[in-house]
């Protein structure tokens, strides 16, 4: 685990602690975000498997260094200059920045190679953000007799509304990485899409208390709309998902060739929904070397499929985790 995230938890795992004993329903609906959308990046997760520890890495960075510094600066300005301030202007600059963090710490690690991946993280980290942030949203609606109303908005209508935000920075960085350019400054265009559409839903969420009921009708409808978003967002990505598949699986007679794959593995990995199948029906312990197996095959594939030429430094790194996979399988 990183320093800020072992730093930041050091502040904000107490405060959940005590939240938990002494009002565990507020923290158990919190959850909501995670049940709802994590198993969709899951599932699209699939044709190049994010390592789990890496993808806990960034929920826990959205729910540790992200929503400790954004607190921090959020209370600041709410001080300063007013909650509708902080809540419309402040927030999604400096929760966006921070959440993003979490995305270009898996960068450093190698860990994004396509912009699936930098949608996956974002994903994560998104939604580790939105588990913390709604302990606090649902403590203080409990306390005023409003936790149903706004765990429907939050819990059920709004769960996707922090991964939708910060997936334009995910897609960003992933976009990059796959043409081969650089991180900055490509990923400024999917910082501002992410900041905008943040602050389009804060100044909604905004609405109710300087329009009265006019703008608790301009909430619901955008939280709605943030809805089909999601489920619109989620139908793209499942198509670039279907191409990814069929990419990878064009490629494997390729990497056969290049890499010394045995007829048995070309037969697993050559067919996308025959591999899945053999992975079901597979121990355990042989699940565990097939995904390394398969997630090394899938980088080794976007690799050289950029336009650019295969870095040797990183081809020699996956081949060495290939040769440990193949190693284990026996």
């Amino acid at each position: 685990m990183s320093v800020p995230v072992l730093l930041a938890s050091l502040v904000v795992v107490p405060v959940l602690l005590v939240a938990l004993v002494t009002m565990p329903l507020v923290v158990l609906l919190a959850l909501a975000p995670a049940v709802i959308a994590l198993p969709v990046m899951i599932w699209l997760d699939r044709v190049e498997p994010e390592p789990p520890s890496a993808l806990v890495h960034s929920l826990l960075w959205g729910a540790t260094v992200a929503i400790l510094l954004s607190s921090i600066v959020n209370a600041t300005v709410s001080a300063l200059a007013g909650e509708v301030v902080a809540a419309v202007l402040s927030a999604p600059f400096i929760e966006e920045a921070t959440k993003a963090g979490a995305i270009l710490y898996a960068v450093k690690r190698r860990e994004v190679d396509s912009p699936m991946d930098g949608i996956v993280y974002a994903a994560w980290a998104a939604v580790g953000f939105a588990v913390v942030e709604d302990v606090e949203y649902f403590a203080r609606a409990a306390g005023q007799g409003q936790l149903a109303t706004v765990f429907v908005l939050r819990g059920i209508l709004a769960p996707f509304a922090h991964p939708l935000f910060t997936a334009w920075t995910g897609l960003a960085v992933g976009r990059a990485i796959s043409r081969g350019r650089p991180v900055f400054p490509s990923i400024l265009w999917g910082y501002a899409l992410a900041v905008a559409t943040h602050a389009l839903w804060n100044a909604s969420a905004a609405a109710p208390g300087v329009l009265g009921d006019v703008g608790v009708g301009v909430l619901f409808l955008t939280a709605a709309a943030f809805f089909v978003a999601f489920i619109s967002v989620t139908v793209v990505m499942y198509r670039m998902r279907r191409k990814e598949e069929r990419r990878f699986c064009e490629l494997v007679p390729w990497l056969a060739q290049r890499y010394g794959l045995a007829p048995e593995e070309i037969a697993w990995f050559g067919d996308f929904r025959a591999m899945l199948r053999a992975r079901k029906k597979a121990t355990h312990a042989q699940r565990r070397w097939f995904d390394r197996m398969h997630t090394t095959l899938a980088r080794l594939a976007l690799l050289h499929d950029r336009p650019q030429a295969a870095d040797p430094a990183t081809e020699k790194a996956l081949m060495d985790q290939l040769h440990r996979a193949r190693t284990n399988s026996t």
